[in-house]
């Protein structure tokens, strides 16, 4: 597809958008925040997921480090300091005087069984798939400080230990819920289909938010969500598409440390073919499909961004040849690869501004080089059974649209999750792979970047797991009475005590 195609898919998806329904403005420091779809759960161990993450992180649910956005160094909150006794051994100090939202204390026993919660296996936690594949082992030593022992020398644990949010120790460890208590500046008191309610929370330990309640709605088109801002039905939505980021007054963008990627499952044919792993890669006309995310967006090479830990700035992108492509499709079928056969490329609804409509480019695209590929696209609860395990038995080929935020400064989030026989999200089941992950992932210093650099590049060269799209570029909406802008950890959260107001 030529570039001017993907642009009428653009401006098709313009054309359908409609006005949604007005919303009453609330009181004067209350807002309201507009999403992209709404949130699978309100589970604190999913809360990596980004339509999770955005309401529960730092507001009702806290981590023990919070990750600074200016230096990416991990950061006290509910742990007031820690120490690394040896190279599996930290001890963290908790913070005093503070209570979850049902009365009860906050104390190295209730630290202890969140995380255990956390990495027990009794329910399914996606943020286990941020530590690999670490087992840890928690001990209170008296009330208010907790030891941590890993498997494995685990350098930056305190990095890690920030996508673990505390909660109540009368919460169930069996089963996920819908109503978290946490120990955060507000308290949840509505989870319906049509929005999200929380309320301060009289006994917060810190500071007192300026926002006086937050209600959460979500319209999955982004004409709609920037015409709410617009016209004051919200006072904020964190992602619009580009074509909407159209006021400079209200509109800002920010490198939102996303990397979108289609994931490629290997163990399933024609897919576990290199050739045709190569040739989808090669397929793509990634000048014309950038179109549909601005001109500051980057080609990705690998599955970090610049500046993390482990990034290659060697590492080139693959380059668009679709004579090549077609050539690999040849190649296997000659030798009797059944590439005929159909592969599912499963999309999600709302991941990301025009992603609906980058995977029908990218779907002609492949077709276009004989390959039979098919869209299917998903709710955010139907993909995720493809997204991670365990995936479904008759998945059959499938190509997984993806998009992956590491703002935490270390590679350590990504590798593991994507490459390791125990990943996640990870197709892959290389012993000798895995080897080289645990080996990075207990170095320091060079020796890890070292380490990270060379399995990207083994990636990109040699095994090619999945397609890199790109680094992607953020647009947000923001309205007129709030004093708020985006930065790297959007995507990920928007803790209300940053919200001020100009009045």
């Amino acid at each position: 597809m030529n570039p001017a195609g993907i642009v009428s898919l653009v401006s098709a998806a313009i054309l359908a958008g409609a006005a949604g329904p007005a919303l009453a403005q609330g009181g004067n420091h209350d807002v309201r925040i507009v999403l992209p779809e709404q949130p699978a759960n309100l589970e604190p161990c999913g809360s990596i997921m980004t339509n999770v993450g955005q309401v529960l992180n730092q507001n009702v649910t806290e981590s023990l480090t919070v990750i600074d956005a200016k230096t990416g160094k991990a950061m006290p909150k509910l742990a007031t300091s820690w120490e690394q006794v040896d190279p599996n051994t930290w001890h963290f100090k908790v913070r005093q005087g503070v209570k979850f939202h049902d009365g009860a204390d906050l104390n190295a026993k209730a630290v202890a069984f969140s995380i255990e919660r956390m990495t027990g296996g009794k329910l399914t936690c996606n943020n286990m798939a941020k530590f690999g594949n670490a087992k840890l082992t928690v001990k209170p030593l008296d009330d208010y400080t907790v030891e941590i022992k890993s498997d494995r020398p685990q350098p930056i644990l305190p990095t890690l230990l920030s996508v673990v949010m505390v909660v109540s120790p009368n919460t169930p460890v069996d089963k996920a819920v819908n109503d978290p208590i946490g120990t955060g500046p507000f308290k949840l008191t509505t989870f319906s289909p049509q929005t999200v309610v929380l309320d301060p929370f009289a006994g917060y330990w810190g500071k007192k938010p300026v926002v006086t309640k937050a209600t959460y709605v979500w319209r999955q088109e982004s004409s709609i969500r920037a015409a709410m801002v617009e016209t004051g039905e919200a006072d904020l939505t964190p992602s619009i598409a580009i074509q909407d980021a159209s006021n400079p007054k209200t509109d800002f963008a920010y490198l939102n440390s996303e990397t979108t990627a289609i994931r490629i499952d290997l163990e399933q044919p024609p897919l576990d073919d290199v050739r045709i792993r190569k040739a989808l890669n090669l397929a793509i006309d990634w000048d014309g499909l950038s179109q549909l995310f601005g001109d500051d967006i980057q080609r990705a090479s690998q599955m970090v961004v610049p500046g993390i830990i482990g990034h290659d700035d060697k590492l080139e992108a693959w380059k668009y040849d679709a004579d090549q492509a077609r050539k690999l499709v040849a190649a296997a079928k000659a030798d009797g690869v059944k590439v005929d056969t159909e592969i599912k490329l499963i999309g999600r609804n709302g991941i990301y501004p025009n992603g609906a409509e980058a995977m029908e480019a990218m779907m002609t695209m492949w077709q276009g080089v004989g390959l039979n590929v098919k869209l299917v696209m998903l709710d955010v609860a139907d993909w995720t059974r493809y997204l991670q395990k365990p995936f479904p038995a008759e998945r059959g080929a499938n190509l997984v649209q993806m998009m992956h935020d590491n703002n935490k400064g270390d590679a350590a989030f990504t590798i593991p999750i994507f490459y390791r026989s125990s990943g996640q999200y990870s197709t892959l089941n290389d012993p000798a792979v895995d080897k080289e992950i645990d080996a990075a992932m207990a170095a320091t210093g060079q020796a890890r970047e070292d380490g990270f650099k060379k399995i990207f590049r083994q990636m990109r060269t040699e095994v090619v797991p999945d397609i890199p799209m790109f680094h992607m570029i953020g647009y947000t909406r923001v309205g007129k009475r709030l004093d708020w802008k985006p930065d790297i950890t959007t995507n990920s959260e928007i803790p209300l005590a940053n919200i001020q107001f100009k009045d």
